[in-house]
């Protein structure tokens, strides 16, 4: 009959191993401390890198995260 609905069975995602995630986990914690740390501390003593840019460059939004810098 043309009523009559069909309906595809529902493909359910597997599971991720953790083996698998954990190194791209430990990258983006990675990579996250170092983005903190150059919005939050790249400046005066702590300074990896020579000048002023990285602070000008990151200076709006260490003020939107709440970091003080002058």
């Amino acid at each position: 009959m043309m009523n009559e609905a069909v309906l595809d069975p529902i493909a359910l995602p597997s599971p991720l191993p953790v083996r698998e995630l954990m190194p791209w986990a430990i990258f983006g914690g990675l990579i996250m401390l170092l983005a903190i740390y150059f919005v939050g501390a790249e400046e005066g003593a702590t300074s990896l890198v020579p000048g002023m840019y990285v602070h000008e460059f990151v200076h709006d939004g260490r003020h939107l995260l709440g970091f003080p810098c002058h």
